[in-house]
């Protein structure tokens, strides 16, 4: 066996490292996270110096067995996990859970770290440990213990007033709160009308355009023109002026220096591929992580092509610089090297975390001589952290902006444009811009033109535009604003995105983020209620004394005890005082016109809904579903009234069935008998007419009719499904072999194949899991009742032949009067013990609140 024992996260990272370091070295990988806090309350105590209980995770158990297993026999042991806060906390799991085994003893433990997989980098690392920095896990331990006391106080009460199963964050909550507070904004716009002029001229050299800044002697600005008839004056005006010809006024000409973007962070590395890519936060992070651990090079084996990718540093080791101002003299010429070394410095507070930016490990290996081994979301991300780290060792782009005036009596017209005398990196590299038109002159050109030239006019032009709305957060600009606000931190900006979309908090249209009604509650309640906790001064605040912990300058534990006395005794007041109407954004529209009753819009368990009436009416309230893409914040009474026309009769069918339409919890549908059919995307059930809701209801039951091949009567089925012909018993299903013909399959065949196939695994998650045990547990329980004695009875009463009716009527009447007393007596024990564990709860959750008010102080002001 191997003398030394190093741990790594990937099972990717593992296989490039191992061939580094040779036959003393045995590489396993943890496969991430070792350990986490139990899922249940009270995994973190704050009464015992918020004492954390953390158990293996159950996927990685093996992993860590075979951990455990090399460890005892290994001399050295190096813990090789990533080199920020999670790494070092991983790293420190894994030498706790070996310490708990007794495994550590007599061992050498080593800490390494490296930000690229390079044999120079590894054994540099491994030359060079250090011990585990137990700043870094204290900061890591205390981020896991806000996270989770936040989420399991603050989601109980999002379940009590607004929706079951809804969760709050600590970070993503204010990151909801900025894509809430958007559309909010949006919603508040009101357009205004602008107009602008504008002159076509025609040159030998090319057509370009002119735009008036002066009018009538005064500057032009941008609501000088409001309405049709005052441009079209202006405009007229202006072309009599002109006589179909402009004459050249003053030229001006500024010569400005442009600088290459530093190399990415984690952050910009989003934004950019995000911007030019299409890219996903998350998407990003999954190819990058793919790039860092390893790909497969031909002869080369396996080569981390870019260093480590959760980074706030702009940093570049020395020998990545000297490689790159190589390349940049022999692939661009020595015109293309600055003098000196471009120097970026990081924005963060915290970058020392990191090592370097995010580059290439080898510049030398080009986009193109990668291209091959790479699929095409990998070729592509490299090539953009390629670009950009060779360009930002480039010569800046030297740029000469032109302003050419064009008087016309009182008024003018400037036309402007840019002129590249040196392109420097723009030769490699252009930075992505979030919104379009970002510095348009530069894309401009102008002719050359001197003081005096006539040039005809095509014609002046007056264009009517209205002012638009803030644009909604793209993945890109949320990134760039949750960093500018200090919320979060690089390696969490994908899952604080991927929560708010699984959560269905938000929805991805058009690439740009929009709150749903369920998120809207969230964020309005939360900022309502816990307004101290989605705040972004306050949520950056906590972020910069998670990082003082990571440096060592302050302790974890008073941390904690400042934020969590008066967010328990907030917690307690609002759960019994918020009313849940309020809570979810329950509104009055008004009254229905017909009954006079209210008609209101409420967020139910299934999503909005319109009501008419109230609860506390004789008759029971009507209710009706908004239709997709309405909100239960801008939706109108008009438009309400409308959702109450379903369900709609739409005639009768041949067989003269009652054919309707209507809205159901899985959408709109058409009904015809007993039978349902769901109404296509492009059906829309105001409108849809009998024909074609017949033609639904036919397709349904052809399909229904279609999708038995085989029955053998005894529960056994050969099935058409959504993927194809398969086998079930309703408890398991099998696959059906290529080359057999669903049809000629037998009952034996089928038997077979069933017993073959895998059981299937129950849906839903957690609630599916319960369910199962639950079953589980009912038919132990039930078999248990089957003792040896019961069983002995049942085979008597079986033989004796000459039992009366009458005696087997008394008997069952005997044990149903028994169970029957039996059944009392479990109930009012079950009602008692209740009643104490009520008692039990009140006193103690009185006590908590009394401690709390006690000892509530604001936190970190």
């Amino acid at each position: 066996m191997a003398k030394n024992l190093l741990i790594v996260e990937s099972p990717a990272k593992a296989k490039t490292i191992n061939k580094y370091l040779g036959a003393d070295f045995q590489v396993l990988a943890s496969y991430g996270h070792v350990r986490d806090l139990r899922p249940k309350e009270g995994a973190v105590d704050p009464e015992h110096g918020f004492a954390m209980a953390y158990e293996v995770i159950d996927r990685n158990e093996k992993h860590v067995d075979a951990i455990a297993k090399a460890a005892r026999v290994a001399t050295s042991i190096y813990l090789a996990t990533d080199l920020d806060r999670e790494g070092e906390a991983i790293s420190w799991h894994i030498s706790e859970i070996l310490r708990e085994r007794g495994l550590l003893e007599g061992k050498d433990v080593q800490r390494v770290v490296f930000s690229e997989i390079t044999p120079k980098a590894i054994k540099e690392a491994v030359a060079n440990p250090r011990k585990l920095s137990h700043d870094l896990v204290d900061a890591q331990q205390a981020r896991r213990a806000l996270d989770y006391l936040v989420g399991f106080n603050l989601s109980p009460v999002l379940w009590r007033k607004v929706q079951r199963g809804l969760s709050a964050g600590r970070v993503q909550s204010p990151a909801l709160r900025m894509i809430v507070e958007r559309e909010l904004e949006i919603e508040a716009f009101k357009a205004r009308e602008y107009w602008t002029i504008q002159a076509n001229l025609t040159h030998p050299d090319g057509a370009f355009d002119a735009r008036l800044v002066r009018l009538d002697g005064k500057k032009f600005e941008q609501f000088d023109l409001t309405n049709e008839a005052d441009a079209m004056a202006a405009r007229a005006a202006l072309e009599k002026a002109a006589a179909g010809r402009f004459t050249v006024g003053e030229v001006t000409s500024k010569e400005r220096k442009r600088r290459p973007a530093p190399p990415f962070t984690t952050s910009t590395l989003q934004q950019e591929a995000a911007r030019k890519l299409g890219f996903s936060t998350s998407r990003t992070m999954r190819i990058a992580q793919g790039l860092y651990e390893g790909v497969g090079l031909g002869s080369e084996g396996n080569v981390g092509l870019i260093t480590y990718m959760r980074t706030d540093s702009v940093a570049l080791s020395e020998d990545a610089v000297a490689e790159l101002r190589d390349l940049i003299g022999r692939e661009y010429g020595k015109g293309a090297l600055p003098d000196a070394v471009q120097v970026y410095k990081s924005k963060s507070k915290n970058a020392q975390e990191a090592h370097e930016a995010v580059r290439p490990t080898s510049a030398m290996r080009t986009p193109r001589s990668v291209a091959s081994f790479l699929n095409d979301d990998q070729r592509k991300l490299y090539e953009l952290i390629w670009k950009r780290t060779v360009a930002c060792q480039m010569v800046h782009a030297t740029l000469n902006t032109v302003s050419v005036e064009f008087p016309v009596g009182d008024s003018a017209f400037r036309a402007t444009g840019t002129t590249v005398i040196d392109p420097g990196f723009l030769a490699v590299y252009e930075e992505g811009r979030d919104q379009k038109g970002e510095d348009e002159d530069e894309q401009r050109r102008l002719p050359r033109l001197k003081q005096g030239d006539v040039v005809p006019v095509s014609q002046i032009a007056a264009d009517q535009h209205f002012t638009e709305p803030p644009p909604r957060f793209s993945e890109a600009s949320l990134v760039k604003t949750l960093e500018e606000y200090g919320i979060g931190r690089p390696s969490t900006y994908a899952s604080i995105i991927q929560v708010l979309l699984s959560r269905e908090y938000v929805l991805l249209e058009s690439r740009r983020f929009k709150p749903t009604d369920v998120g809207r509650a969230v964020s309005q309640f939360l900022s309502g209620h816990f307004a101290q906790y989605v705040d972004y001064d306050f949520t950056a605040r906590l972020e910069d004394e998670l990082d003082a912990v990571s440096r060592g300058e302050e302790a974890w534990v008073p941390l904690l005890e400042r934020f969590w006395l008066p967010f328990k005794t907030l917690v307690d007041d609002k759960t019994e005082s918020v009313d849940r109407n309020e809570a979810t954004g329950a509104r009055e529209l008004g009254d229905d016109p017909k009954t006079g009753k209210p008609v209101s819009v409420r967020l139910g368990r299934y999503g909005a809904y319109a009501q008419i009436g109230s609860k506390d009416d004789e008759a029971k309230p009507t209710y009706a579903s908004l239709r997709p893409g309405q909100s239960m914040h801008t939706i109108t009474l008009e438009e309400a009234m409308e959702l109450f026309k379903l369900p709609r009769t739409l005639g009768k069918s041949d067989a003269g069935e009652d054919v309707t339409v209507g809205i159901g919890r899985f959408g709109p549908f058409v009904k015809q008998g007993d039978t349902y059919a769901s109404l296509k995307p492009e059906d829309d059930p105001y409108v849809i007419e009998l024909p074609r809701a017949l033609q639904l209801v036919q397709e349904k039951l052809e399909a229904i009719a279609n999708r038995t091949i085989l029955d053998f009567g005894n529960g056994v089925q050969v099935l058409n499904g959504r993927y194809g012909p398969y086998i079930t018993d309703g408890e398991k299903n099998a696959r059906i072999p290529k080359d057999r013909e669903p049809k000629t399959l037998t009952e034996a065949e089928c038997a077979e194949l069933l017993a073959a196939a895998p059981v299937k695994k129950p849906r839903g998650g957690r609630a599916a899991k319960k369910t199962a045990a639950k079953k589980a547990t009912a038919k132990k329980a039930a078999t248990k009742k089957v003792t040896t004695k019961d069983a002995t009875a049942v085979k008597k009463t079986a033989t004796k032949k000459t039992a009366t009716k009458k005696a087997a009527t008394k008997k069952a009447a005997t044990k149903k009067a028994a169970t029957k007393k039996t059944a009392s007596k479990k109930t009012a024990a079950k009602k008692a013990t209740a009643k104490k564990t009520a008692a039990k709860t009140a006193t103690k959750k009185a006590a908590v609140k009394k401690t709390a008010s006690k000892a509530a102080a604001p936190f970190a002001d």
